[in-house]
């Protein structure tokens, strides 16, 4: 299973380990994973303009499975990228700490939202989503 992790990051990278483990928690659980500011924009030593930057994120979102998406902090580009997975009828799972606020638009297009407290509970989580996955793809 391969998944296009969507989040919020941070110019300054000061959310760099955050992303970091998260991806290490989906590789744990045998899903693999393309993150923008990871494998696009190597942590800020590459550059695009929003325009090519959202081209190359479609580009790779078609690429996948699923949609991540870690809504504990929005972004306008987080929007973007779920409602195109919404209209290529892409699943987007929601993950987001508890208490954050999770707008109408984002309930309405997921598949599924996940609130957490702690990161150790994503591990059961995305081992769920990925053998999900897995029954799908033998049922077909």
């Amino acid at each position: 299973m391969k998944i296009y992790l969507a989040i919020k990051y941070h110019p300054d990278n000061t959310n760099r380990e955050f992303i970091t483990e998260l991806a290490k928690k989906l590789e744990k659980a045998g899903i693999d994973s393309i993150i923008a500011v990871k494998d696009l924009e190597q942590w800020g030593k590459i550059h695009f303009t929003p325009q090519k930057l959202m081209d190359l994120s479609f580009k790779q979102i078609d690429l996948c499975d699923a949609l991540v998406l870690e809504f504990s902090e929005k972004g306008v580009g987080l929007g973007i990228e779920a409602g195109y997975c919404y209209a290529r009828e892409i699943p987007i799972y929601v993950i987001a700490k508890q208490g954050s606020d999770i707008s109408n638009t984002i309930q309405g297009i997921a598949t599924e939202i996940y609130l957490y407290d702690q990161l150790s509970e994503l591990d059961e989580y995305f081992e769920k989503i990925n053998l999900l996955f897995q029954r799908r793809i033998k049922a077909s």
